[in-house]
């Protein structure tokens, strides 16, 4: 397919999740069983044109002056790929397969028409209905860190220190352009180009073999600030797939005890496939049955209890930018809801003098900032870790890093303008009694 054909398709693909008001991910999966002739690289471009509009799909449609699927691709290709007039108006000529010429309207919006006066969710690519909640967590600048959040995540690794060093797994996947990451010791990074496909990191070697795991580098450095130790108790509360499972069992050298449960079974289901290839043998996952609490026989005895808490999700919008325009005021909700239980349920598995350390990948106040006080006001006998304390593994790095991040007295918030990261929120509270 040619760009200009697939860019037909881009638009088509648009206006079928507008009218079906479906996810993106099946909309292209449609697109592509009805369009078996289009090989495996036409459907990564044609996806990527998709992404990329979701991502600015308000920005777009201010910019164009109408709101349309074809209109927000055009915009699109300004604002996110960098296209001039010239070059978008190559892509419409009109031809086999390649969309309409460039209308007299359109091309005066693509030459004459910015952002300069747009309200900040349409400058910053978010709900209207999320603005107060914006507001809260950036001021003025609100526009400025939604704006980075809609830009395309770089791919980020976490060297796997059970089995290898930074230096090794780095000169492997030199080929893949990868470098060490800003902030984490263990990270590595690959950027990605607008129109680049995902390497196929699954099938490298250092991955087969477990010398590495796919994990945003906010991510990491969230499980590093909990200051997992060898021959700690440590419980994963939340364990999901395992990402920050296998972080932890890093951090503790295969030593001591690592349980992992979630009370969702199903979320767990990737999970031990991951602990085997990774080679962390202390790490021990406890799935619910029934009613039974899989962890009925911890009474205050943790040294750490880790909560990677359910959350709305807003950090993680430049991988997922369909989950913005799908959100609804209610989920919020749910989610605070949720997150207050988990908190409770850490208090009695934590030990006097152990830690919670609470990380959402939201950077809206009222999932962590106001979490962990209204957690405060229910229990007396944890007080928050003062966050300069926690940087302090990414040692020459630290003072650096605090000066970029967002500091309150709960804890760090990290953000894709401020860190480079994912949006990441991270709160340590320590037992005092």
């Amino acid at each position: 397919m040619t760009p200009a054909a697939r860019l037909s398709a881009a638009i088509d693909v648009i206006d079928t999740i507008e009218a079906q008001r479906i996810p993106a991910a099946q909309a292209l999966k449609e697109w592509g069983t009805a369009h078996r002739f289009a090989g495996s690289g036409d459907r990564a471009a044609i996806a990527g044109l998709v992404w990329d509009v979701l991502r600015r799909r308000a920005s777009s449609a201010y910019l164009m002056n109408e709101d349309s699927a074809r209109a927000r691709v055009l915009g699109m290709l300004k604002l996110e790929r960098g296209l001039d007039l010239d070059a978008i108006a190559a892509l419409c000529d009109g031809g086999r397969f390649a969309p309409a010429p460039l209308t007299e309207a359109e091309r005066n919006a693509l030459s004459g028409r910015s952002l300069e006066d747009a309200p900040p969710p349409v400058a910053g690519d978010y709900p209207e209905w999320l603005d107060p909640n914006f507001e809260q967590a950036f001021g003025e600048d609100r526009a400025l860190e939604a704006a980075a959040m809609a830009s395309r995540a770089p791919l980020d690794l976490r060297v796997n220190t059970l089995k290898a060093k930074r230096e090794k797994v780095l000169a492997s996947l030199a080929h893949l352009g990868a470098k060490p990451t800003s902030w984490s010791p263990v990270g590595l990074r690959i950027e990605l180009a607008a129109d680049a496909r995902n390497p196929g990191i699954q099938a490298e070697e250092a991955f087969i073999k477990g010398l590495v795991e796919v994990q945003d580098e906010g991510s990491q450095l969230a499980a590093l600030f909990s200051a997992a130790k060898p021959g700690e108790q440590v419980i994963d509360l939340c364990a999901g797939a395992g990402g920050k499972t296998l972080a932890l069992a890093a951090m503790m050298q295969g030593k001591g005890r690592l349980i992992a449960t979630d009370r969702d079974k199903r979320q767990l289901a990737p999970i031990y496939e991951r602990l085997s290839r990774a080679g962390a043998h202390n790490a021990e996952v406890r799935a619910p049955r029934g009613e039974a609490d899989p962890l009925a026989d911890i009474k205050v005895s943790a040294d750490l209890v880790l909560i990677d808490a359910p959350c709305t999700g807003t950090g993680t919008w430049r991988r997922n930018p369909d989950a913005k325009w799908r959100m609804r005021p209610g989920a919020l909700e749910i989610r605070l809801e949720e997150q207050a239980e988990v908190l409770d349920r850490a208090v009695n598995l934590v030990k006097p003098g152990g830690r919670i350390a609470y990380i959402t990948c939201s950077v809206l106040s009222a999932e962590n900032s106001d979490q962990i006080r209204a957690f405060l006001q229910r229990h007396s006998a944890f007080s928050v870790v003062p966050p300069p304390e926690t940087v302090t593994v990414l040692w020459d790095k630290a003072e650096e890093f605090a000066a970029a991040a967002l500091q309150t007295p709960e804890g760090w918030l990290m953000t894709p303008r401020r860190t480079g990261t994912d949006g990441f929120f991270v709160s340590v509270l320590r037992r005092t009694a």
